[in-house]
C-alpha cells in the first residue's frame, strides 16, 4: 500500500480497533507517515459473511472521504 500512495494512487489502510499503533508504525517505517487508515469494528477474523459486509459498510464512507481528500 506504501509504494501505491507513493506513486500517487489514492489508498488507504482498513484496520481493526487494536491494529491502529501498528499501521501507523508500518506507514511510518515504509516512508508514508500521512497513510490514511480507516477504521473498522473489531475483530474481522471468524465472523460471518454478514458481519464482514457490515464492516466493509462502515470502512466504505470513510474511504470515500480519503477520495474526495486526494483527488481535485
Amino acid at each position: 500500500m506504501c509504494e501505491l500512495r507513493k506513486r500517487g494512487l489514492v489508498t488507504a489502510v482498513i484496520y481493526s480497533g487494536p491494529f491502529e499503533k501498528l499501521g501507523r508504525n508500518q506507514a511510518r517505517t515504509f516512508g508514508v507517515p500521512e497513510l490514511p487508515l480507516v477504521e473498522i469494528t473489531h475483530p474481522l477474523g471468524g465472523i460471518s459473511i454478514d458481519d464482514v459486509k457490515s464492516r466493509a459498510g462502515e470502512a466504505a464512507p470513510q474511504f470515500a472521504k480519503v477520495v474526495k481528500a486526494n483527488v481535485s
